[in-house]
């Protein structure tokens, strides 16, 4: 009968080991869940994220800093990952909202707002200055609103684009539906 040696247990052991230890950083640093994320600046450091299962469309509402009216933007998320917005609300013609439709687009008046629609506006991403005063800006997911106020520190300027992102990432950040 051959006697077990104390060698060759250990480097199953520290195969083992090694195994584990990779297996648990593929889980923790490989990017899985994709989301819509809120960047500080340039910089890629997450301030908050929605992240996305079967919905992947978006809105961003907020008032006119001029006029104080309500404009919504409603984005849907392309197959490669970048926003496009298609369709625009906005109850005023004053200065920064358009006049009519570009080419392709529908403009209809109706109760008093007015809507592009049919819009095919693709961004890989956007950047956002959180409004101090009277912005109010808010993304809506689901139809439920979440002011960027309970999240971002008013007057940060944001990026903002979808990206996968890995656990590690999602535990320093903020999930905004939570």
């Amino acid at each position: 009968m051959t006697e077990i040696k104390p060698a060759n247990i250990k480097l199953p052991l520290f195969l083992l080991a090694f195994l584990i230890i990779a297996a648990i950083s593929f889980i923790i640093f490989i990017p899985y869940k994709q989301a819509l994320v809120f960047e500080y600046e340039n910089t890629g450091k997450i301030l908050a994220y929605i992240p996305f299962n079967e919905e992947k469309a978006f809105k961003i509402s907020y008032t006119h800093s001029i006029h104080l009216s309500d404009v919504v933007e409603s984005y849907k998320i392309t197959e490669d990952g970048k926003m496009k917005l298609y369709e625009l609300m906005y109850e005023d013609f004053a200065i920064g909202m358009p006049e009519n439709a570009s080419e392709g687009e529908v403009f209809e008046q109706k109760e008093g707002k007015y809507y592009i629609k049919n819009m095919n506006r693709i961004f890989p991403m956007f950047d956002l200055r959180v409004g101090k005063v009277r912005a109010n800006h808010t993304v809506v997911f689901k139809e439920k609103g979440y002011p960027l106020v309970q999240f971002i520190e008013p007057g940060t300027w944001t990026r903002i684009k979808t990206k996968k992102m890995n656990l590690f990432q999602q535990l320093k950040g903020v999930n905004v539906l939570e």
